[in-house]
């Protein structure tokens, strides 16, 4: 959208110099094609934000619609809390909010900066009253996506809070610890953006009004848009340098092919020894088959025996290295995802931590300008915008498609995940999957994070729950654990308690959720 607006800036510039020329010289020429098709692109976005906004409130409303016979049919003990109730309509609402507010953040808004920009060279007021209007639409759009993201995050914080305090110890309450903080600092942070949107609200309003305080409400505007882009530049550098500490920490564990490499060798020695006794037994048994004597029988029977035992033995044996040889390359599996997972992270906090920053630096430059020379033109401030918003949506839709892909593989592939021994769902039509994948404010519950949780808890888990699992084994899947921060001092236990909720058949659920959610967090 932006690139034939540069293409054309020559033109219009002159175009509206000419007019202005005939203006002082009382003609009253038409306006030009350029400037009308400008001011119909500004229209056009303004009302696409617009009803985009309402026919999201619209399905919002229906759906709230839709689910109430159902909560109305319900018994009185199975109804959800009314918190919950209300803190799922307004997600529903917020995510369905999320697309408009994407691109608001990533076209609407540098575009109307560009046109803003090119208005006050050209002193056409027209444009900049129209460029102010679509403003004020776009900045709308944005805080009523802010106000519902922060008003959700609040009553999420509190759920997880309250959730917590009511585990006390172990990985529910390391899990809901955990989101209490991130939702508490989203909630936080929400407020920061919902006052900043209501100062950009204010700017574009004194400018379609053509109030005097213009210059003033710019400056605030700009601060309040600075602190917002610093305060997520900050958080998204926290971030990040938690997942560099935790791939840190998962890298320091080594590579289990040659951490195992001893215990793999002793097993396949202890393989061959069973192997020999096998043999011997029966070179014993064809031996004591070919004896001519007294007690004949009894001495083949007792070979038969010797020999069936140490048969057994040695396929115990083989099923043993190969149980162990199968663990390590699990094992070598999940550690590759987990250092996988927090190097995606610090590439995602990276760029879009980054894009933050250069938007915290325009609003500086907004706030500078707006100070010292009043609404004059600031091409530096747009082009930061513009290149802020473009780190900012390319991180975010990055993370759409990857979500969309999750969604469409986890119901036209559903056996690629499957949790072992459970039947798969069976696959949808490619076209099911792909609306299914369409659905962004579904979040994925059968997917690869979820699979190779289970997996590291399976390895870590106890001898009544995983049998077969050798201690060596055992130990270095519990080392994951706890370089993924979910180890007995991050559960508040003492590592022989630490260690019994590994074994407790009724925690295994609570373990993968918690497992998961490290595997994703840094």
């Amino acid at each position: 959208m932006s690139a034939p607006t540069h293409r054309t800036s020559t033109r219009r510039s002159a175009a509206v110099l000419t007019s202005a020329r005939q203006r002082q010289a009382g003609s009253r020429a038409g306006s030009t094609s350029a400037r009308s098709t400008e001011l119909a692109l500004l229209q056009m976005q303004s009302r696409a934000g617009n009803r985009a906004t309402t026919a999201a409130v619209q399905r919002a409303q229906d759906t709230a619609r839709g689910k109430a016979p159902e909560n109305g049919n319900a018994s009185a003990g199975a109804k959800k809390n009314y918190r919950d109730r209300i803190a799922g309509l307004l997600d529903r609402f917020k995510k369905n909010l999320e697309p408009i507010d994407t691109f608001i953040k990533g076209v609407q808004t540098p575009t109307n900066a560009g046109f803003t920009q090119q208005a006050a060279v050209a002193a056409n007021e027209g444009l900049k009253h129209s460029a102010a209007a679509s403003g004020t639409s776009a900045a709308s759009g944005n805080l009523l996506t802010e106000a519902a993201g922060t008003v959700v995050s609040g009553m999420d914080a509190y759920k997880n809070m309250k959730d917590a305090k009511k585990h006390e110890t172990g990985a529910n309450h390391h899990t809901a610890g955990k989101k209490a903080k991130v939702k508490g600092a989203d909630a936080v942070v929400g407020t920061v953006g919902t006052a900043s949107y209501s100062a950009a609200i204010a700017k574009e309003v004194t400018k379609v009004q053509k109030a005097a305080d213009a210059a003033v409400s710019s400056e605030a505007s700009g601060i309040t848009g600075a602190s917002l882009g610093a305060i997520k530049g900050m958080r998204s550098a926290f971030r990040a340098g938690g997942a560099a500490r935790k791939y840190r920490q998962v890298k320091k564990l080594g590579d289990p092919n040659l951490v195992h490499a001893g215990s793999l060798a002793r097993l396949n020695e202890s393989r061959e020894q069973a192997n020999w006794a096998a043999a011997e037994a029966y070179v014993a048994l064809d031996a004591y088959w070919s004896h001519e004597g007294p007690g004949r029988l009894e001495l083949v029977s007792e070979a038969v025996d010797a020999a069936w035992e140490a048969m057994g033995e040695a396929r115990d044996a083989a099923e043993s290295l190969q149980r162990a040889e199968r663990d390590v390359e699990k094992l070598s599996v999940v550690q590759g995802y987990a250092k996988k997972k927090q190097l995606t992270k610090i590439g995602k906090e990276t760029v879009g931590g980054g894009g933050e920053s250069v938007k915290a630096a325009a609003g500086v430059v907004t706030a500078v300008a707006a100070g010292t020379v009043g609404l004059a033109s600031n091409p530096v401030g747009w082009g930061l915008a513009g290149a802020g918003a473009g780190l900012v949506l390319g991180v975010t839709v990055y993370k759409a498609l990857r979500a969309a892909t999750k969604r469409y593989e986890e119901v036209h592939h559903p056996e690629r995940w499957a949790p072992q021994g459970e039947t798969p769902a069976e696959a949808t039509s490619r076209k099911e999957s792909l609306q299914h994948a369409l659905k962004f404010w579904k979040k994925v519950s059968k997917g690869e994070r979820q699979a190779m949780a289970r997996e590291i808890y399976a390895l870590a888990a106890g001898p009544d729950i995983s049998k077969d699992t050798t201690a060596e084994m055992r130990e270095s899947a519990r080392a994951l654990l706890s370089a993924l921060k979910s180890g007995p001092a991050k559960h508040k236990l003492e590592p022989e308690a630490w260690a019994a909720t590994l074994n407790d058949p009724s925690k295994t659920a609570g373990w993968i959720q918690e497992i998961a959610e490290q595997l994703a967090s840094g």
